[in-house]
């Protein structure tokens, strides 16, 4: 590879280095290259920041060069910053991501928070020891970022993942291991809720398929197919279509995970869903209309957006 390209020609310091491919980036179309740049910079030269800013007039190591114009280059393609990095922050922890999973969201965050408080309400974590705990399942687990997270907040919970990407799963599993969570949570291959109903179909079933299901957490995909062309270029391009792509009203896979509801052996106590824009109150009325959950609400993200249901029977 050349390493002569417009952001990089030796020799620079670090910081020549970092400024002039902040700019090549903000040219391709990157929103705030300077701070992706610096991200990129302590990802290849393995320094944390403040070690970085001490050594902005040191040379741009000529053994890190090549590394450091293919990021560069991938990135101002388009490569979301994470994927080149291998990692994204959730909840407070490091996740492992690839292309086969979504980045997880700062919003998604809340959907977990919301989890914890509605479950915390029926199974409280101070309850006598041997009491009953909650089996929870998270639905198209992705990276597993909420079913790691749910099982590392609470030990005593029986946690179900699934997805219907293998690739995913192997992400998901890999995250389960890195944060200590692997031998609370069971994997199951297979299409929503198809995995958990007993004989289901579409799906390697979880050990136990058929067990009583009490929390059913889920950010499937929401965006309406028409919606697709017109995502940012780093979604659109990169990260999975399983993962993304709802139907023509973007609302395909709530319907189905409704419809399925009733196969398992009981109706879940809490029903959590993450949902895109002006989506929240269709679905909330279709749960309204089952008649299963008496408290119904809808939370609204950092941005004031209506983004996730948690329904509870109390």
């Amino acid at each position: 590879m050349e390493l002569t390209a417009t952001f990089y020609i030796p020799p620079m310091t670090i910081r020549q280095a970092r400024d002039r491919a902040a700019g090549w980036m903000e040219e391709q179309g990157v929103e705030d290259g300077r701070s992706q740049a610096d991200r990129l910079l302590q990802h290849v030269l393995g320094m944390e920041r403040p070690a970085l800013l001490l050594a902005w007039g040191d040379p741009f190591p000529e053994a890190k060069a090549e590394a450091w114009t293919a990021l560069v280059r991938r990135r101002g393609a388009g490569e979301p910053l994470q994927y080149l990095l291998g990692e994204e922050w959730f909840y407070g922890r490091p996740f492992q991501v690839t292309p086969a999973v979504l980045i997880p969201r700062p919003e998604t965050e809340l959907l977990v928070e919301a989890v914890l408080e509605a479950a915390g309400r029926l199974w409280p974590p101070a309850a006598a020891e041997g009491a009953a705990a909650p089996t929870v399942v998270d639905v198209g687990t992705g990276s597993g970022a909420i079913a790691v997270t749910l099982a590392a907040q609470r030990h005593d919970w029986r946690v179900i993942a699934s997805d219907l990407s293998p690739d995913a799963l192997e992400v998901a599993r890999a995250n389960a291991s890195r944060h200590g969570a692997a031998g609370r949570i069971a994997f199951a291959q297979g299409d929503l809720l198809a995995p958990l109903i007993a004989q289901g179909r579409g799906g390697t079933a979880v050990d136990g398929a058929g067990t009583r299901v009490d929390v059913l957490v889920s950010n499937p995909p929401y965006i309406p197919s028409a919606d697709m062309p017109g995502l940012q270029r780093e979604v659109r391009e990169y990260e999975p279509h399983l993962a993304l792509e709802g139907g023509a009203d973007g609302l395909d896979p709530y319907r189905r995970m409704l419809e399925q509801l009733p196969l398992l052996p009981a109706m879940p106590r809490i029903v959590a869903f993450e949902l895109g824009m002006g989506q929240p109150r269709i679905v909330a009325e279709l749960m309204r209309g089952m008649g299963e959950w008496d408290d119904i609400r809808i939370i609204t993200d950092y941005g004031g957006i209506e983004r996730h249901i948690v329904a509870v029977r109390t």
